[in-house]
C-alpha cells in the first residue's frame, strides 16, 4: 500500500510499504478524510512545539517513519479479535492519546486520564496512508448526520471541550478568546453552550473575524485595526473579562503570535479571573509571576480530552449545536495531495484558511 513517511524534517515521501495486519483489539480502516493539525504542520518543518524532541529522536533513529495524521474520519474494513463496539462499514474518529494499560490510573478504571500511553500519529502510525490499523479503545462511532469533513475535526473539538470544561464557567461569565483558528472558534462555541454571557473574540484576519461573528461572537475584534485591550475594558465596564482563552500563541514562523497574546491575556482578564492556555509555545516563556499573584490570577491548562469528551463532540456536531463546516475552507482530493495540505495548514494566513486543510484520501472524495 502507499503511505506518507518522513525521512527527515521537510522530507516526506509517498512510499510503498506492506499493509498492516489487524491484530486483537484493533480495527483495520480505510482513511476517508484526514487533516494535519497545526502542531503537525510545525513539526514536519522542524519547528519546536509540542513533542518536538520525541519526533526529532524518532527521525534520527527510525526514519523513514510514518508520522502524523491523528485527525481523521475513517471507515472500518475489518475488526480484530475482541473488538465488540464496531463493525465493518462503520465510520469512526479517534482521540489521539491512548492509555498505557499498566499504570495505577489504568488499573483503577480511570484509563481516560492516563498520560503514559502512546499517541496516534506521534508514537503509532496515523492515517496518511491507504490503509491503517487503529486500537479500538481510541475510537468513537461517527453519527450519520456528521459529514466526513466534520468528523475529521472531532479530535480537535474534543480538546476544545476539555479546555472549556477546565475553565469551569459560571452562568453569564464574560469570555475573551484570543485567536480564531479552529480551536479558538471551537472554544467560543462551546463556551456559549456552557453558559458564557458576553463573548469577545480577537484575531488579526478579517476572514477569521467574519466567521467568528457568524458562529456566535458578540464582538469580533481585529487586532490590526482595533485597540483590543481598550475595547475589552470598555465592553466589560472597565473590569476585564472573567475568563480569557489564549489560542493564538506559537511560532511566528507559522503566522502565530509568539507569546504576545499570552501577555495580552493577563491584561485582558479581570483581577481574580482565569486564563486558559490552549496554545503551545515551543520553548520557555518569561512571566512576571508576582503580577499574577498580586492580581490573584489563575493560569490554567486544559486537562487531557477523554473518551467522554470525544463522545460529547459527536452529539454537539450531530445536533448542530456546534458548527464546523463554516471553518473548513480547503478540501483537497487524493493521497498525493497530503503535502499541499501541510503547506496550507502551515501558512493559513496566506491561504485564508481557518481549519487545517483536509484531504479526501481517494481522488473522487469520500
Amino acid at each position: 500500500m502507499k503511505a506518507w513517511r518522513f525521512h527527515g524534517f521537510n522530507d516526506m515521501r509517498l512510499d510503498d510499504i506492506a499493509q498492516p495486519i489487524c491484530t486483537a483489539g484493533h480495527v483495520l480502516v480505510e482513511p476517508i478524510c484526514v487533516q494535519p493539525s497545526v502542531t503537525e504542520a510545525q513539526l514536519a518543518r522542524g519547528i519546536p512545539t509540542l513533542a518536538f524532541d520525541r519526533i526529532k529522536r524518532r527521525l534520527e533513529t527510525e526514519a523513514p517513519v510514518q508520522l502524523f495524521g491523528h485527525e481523521f474520519c475513517v471507515r472500518v474494513l475489518e475488526i480484530g479479535h475482541g473488538v465488540g463496539r464496531f463493525r465493518p462499514g462503520d465510520r469512526v474518529a479517534a482521540r489521539a492519546k491512548l492509555p498505557c494499560g499498566e499504570c495505577q490510573l489504568c488499573r483503577s478504571e480511570r484509563r481516560d486520564l492516563c498520560r503514559k500511553g502512546p499517541v496516534i500519529g506521534f508514537d503509532l502510525p496515523g492515517c496518511f496512508s491507504e490503509v491503517a490499523v487503529l486500537p479500538e479503545v481510541a475510537l468513537v462511532k461517527v453519527d450519520d448526520r456528521i459529514t466526513d469533513s466534520e468528523a475529521a475535526c472531532l479530535q480537535s473539538l474534543s480538546d476544545s471541550v476539555a479546555a472549556v470544561e477546565t475553565a469551569q464557567l459560571r452562568i453569564g461569565d464574560s469570555v475573551v478568546i484570543l485567536g480564531q483558528g479552529s480551536m479558538g472558534l471551537e472554544c467560543m462555541q462551546v463556551a456559549r453552550l456552557s453558559g458564557a454571557g458576553l463573548l469577545i473574540t480577537v484575531d488579526v484576519r478579517d476572514e477569521a473575524c467574519q466567521v467568528s461573528r457568524e458562529l456566535g461572537a458578540d464582538h469580533a475584534l481585529n487586532a490590526r485595526t482595533d485597540d483590543v485591550l481598550a475595547a475589552i475594558r470598555d465592553l466589560t465596564a472597565g473590569n476585564g473579562a472573567d475568563v480569557v482563552f489564549e489560542c493564538a500563541g506559537g511560532s511566528p514562523k507559522q503566522g502565530l503570535s509568539g507569546c504576545q497574546t499570552l501577555l495580552q491575556a493577563f491584561d485582558a482578564v479581570r483581577s481574580g479571573g482565569k486564563i486558559v492556555g490552549v496554545s503551545w509555545f515551543g520553548g520557555p516563556v518569561q512571566l512576571n509571576v508576582d503580577t499574577l499573584r498580586e492580581r490573584s490570577l489563575r493560569y490554567l491548562f486544559p486537562d487531557i480530552s477523554t473518551q467522554a469528551h470525544l463522545e460529547h463532540t459527536v452529539q454537539l456536531v450531530a445536533s448542530g449545536r456546534v458548527r464546523l463546516q463554516p471553518t473548513i475552507k480547503h478540501v483537497l482530493y487524493g493521497i498525493e495531495s497530503v503535502p499541499k495540505a501541510f503547506e496550507i495548514t502551515a501558512n493559513k494566513a496566506t491561504y485564508q484558511a481557518i481549519n487545517p486543510a483536509q484531504v479526501m484520501m481517494r481522488p473522487g472524495g469520500g
